[in-house]
C-alpha cells in the first residue's frame, strides 16, 4: 500500500488507516474474533496506521488492539487519544486537559496496549477550562520521555492548532472529512494545516456508513447504535441525505467500484488519510480497495456536482456532543 507522510519531520503511514472504534463501542454487537482477524488482515494488506482511544469501551477497545499487536507491535502504528476523562472503573466525567491528568492516561493506555510507546497522541477534545498551551505542554513532556513519539488535537479550531503548533509541532489534526462534512475547507482548518505543514486525518470518511450505501432505514440500526440518535439519520435529514447517496451510487457504478471506495478515493485525494472504521474483514478488502482508485478532472466534477460544500442535512452529533466540537 502507499505510503504517506503526516507532519514534519514526520510519521509515515499506510495511505489508509484502520479506525478501530466499532469493534468495541458505538455501533451494535462486537465479535472480538472477528474483529483480531480484522486487524489481522489490515496488517497483511499493508494497513499500519491503527486508531484507538481510551474513552472507546472505555478502555476496551485499546486492550483490543494490544491484544492483536503482542508479539507484532513493530508491524503497527498505534495512534489512541486522551482528554476525554475516564476513571479506573470506567466512568466519564467530562473533558479534562489538564498536565496531570494527561500524564496519568497516557500510562494507562500503555498498560492496556502493553507497549512502552505510542506512536500518535492526540487530545481527543479541548477542554476550554485548560489553556491549550497547557496541555501541549505535558505532551512535548511525554515525547521528550520517548513514551509518545508524535501528538496530534482532535476537531480544534484553526485558531487553537496555531496555538497549539507553537508549544510544540504537531505531527497530524484528525476531524471528521467526508463528501458528506467538508466544513474544514471553509473555517480555516484546511488552510492552516496546509500552511503549517500538518497532517489531515480524516475520521468517518463515509459519513458513519451513510456513504457506503448500505443504509436505507433508519431501521437498519441495532437498538444499541448510537447513530439511532445522530441529526443525520432522523426523519427528513435521513431522506434527504438518502437522496445525495443514491447520486454517489449511481457515480459509483458508472465507474465500477462501490460508493465506500469512491467516496474513500475522494478524501485520499484530498490528500488526507482516512481512516474508515470497520469490525469486519470483509469491509476492510472493500475500503482499501479504494486506495487503487483514480479519479479523473471528469470524476471529480461530477463528485461536486453531486456533494458540495453543505450538501448533507442535519447537524454531525446531538446538540451536546456539538458543544465539544472546534475548541
Amino acid at each position: 500500500m502507499e505510503r504517506r507522510t503526516l507532519g514534519r519531520p514526520g510519521l509515515t503511514v499506510s495511505a489508509q488507516g484502520l479506525g478501530c472504534m466499532g469493534m468495541s463501542a458505538f455501533y451494535g454487537a462486537t465479535d472480538e474474533t472477528e474483529s483480531l482477524a480484522t486487524i489481522d488482515r489490515a496488517l497483511e494488506l499493508g494497513v499500519t496506521l491503527l486508531d484507538t482511544a481510551e474513552s472507546y469501551g472505555p478502555f476496551v477497545n485499546e486492550q483490543l488492539l494490544g491484544k492483536a499487536l503482542a508479539g507484532r507491535r513493530d508491524e503497527a502504528v498505534i495512534a489512541t487519544k486522551t482528554g476525554v476523562e475516564i476513571t479506573d472503573d470506567g466512568r466519564a466525567l467530562g473533558l479534562n486537559g489538564r498536565p496531570e491528568y494527561v500524564r496519568r492516561a497516557l500510562e494507562r493506555s500503555l498498560r492496556h496496549l502493553g507497549t512502552d510507546h505510542v506512536d500518535l497522541y492526540y487530545l481527543h477534545r479541548i477542554d476550554p477550562e485548560v489553556p491549550i498551551e497547557e496541555t501541549i505542554g505535558a505532551l512535548a513532556e511525554l515525547v521528550a520521555e520517548g513514551k509518545v513519539r508524535h501528538i496530534g488535537v482532535c476537531e480544534a479550531s484553526a485558531q487553537t492548532i496555531r496555538r497549539a503548533h507553537s508549544v510544540h509541532p504537531l505531527t497530524a489534526v484528525q476531524t471528521e472529512y467526508s463528501l458528506f462534512e467538508r466544513g474544514i475547507e471553509h473555517d480555516g482548518v484546511r488552510d492552516t494545516l496546509e500552511e503549517l505543514g500538518i497532517g489531515l486525518v480524516a475520521y468517518s470518511p463515509l459519513g458513519r456508513g451513510f456513504l457506503s450505501g448500505a443504509i436505507t432505514s433508519p431501521d437498519d440500526f441495532a437498538e444499541d447504535d448510537w447513530r439511532r440518535s445522530d441529526p443525520r439519520f432522523q426523519g427528513e435529514n435521513f431522506d434527504r441525505n438518502l437522496a445525495v447517496v443514491r447520486e454517489v451510487r449511481r457515480l459509483a457504478a458508472d465507474k465500477d467500484v462501490t460508493p465506500s471506495q469512491l467516496a474513500l478515493a475522494w478524501v485520499q485525494h484530498q490528500g488526507a488519510v482516512a481512516i474508515p472504521g470497520t469490525k469486519r474483514r470483509r469491509y476492510l478488502e472493500e475500503n482499501t480497495a479504494a486506495t487503487e482508485v483514480t479519479l479523473t478532472d471528469q470524476d471529480l466534477a461530477a463528485i461536486e456536482a453531486v456533494a458540495p460544500h453543505g450538501v448533507v442535512t442535519g447537524d454531525r452529533y446531538t446538540p451536546e456532543l456539538m458543544r465539544t466540537l472546534n475548541g
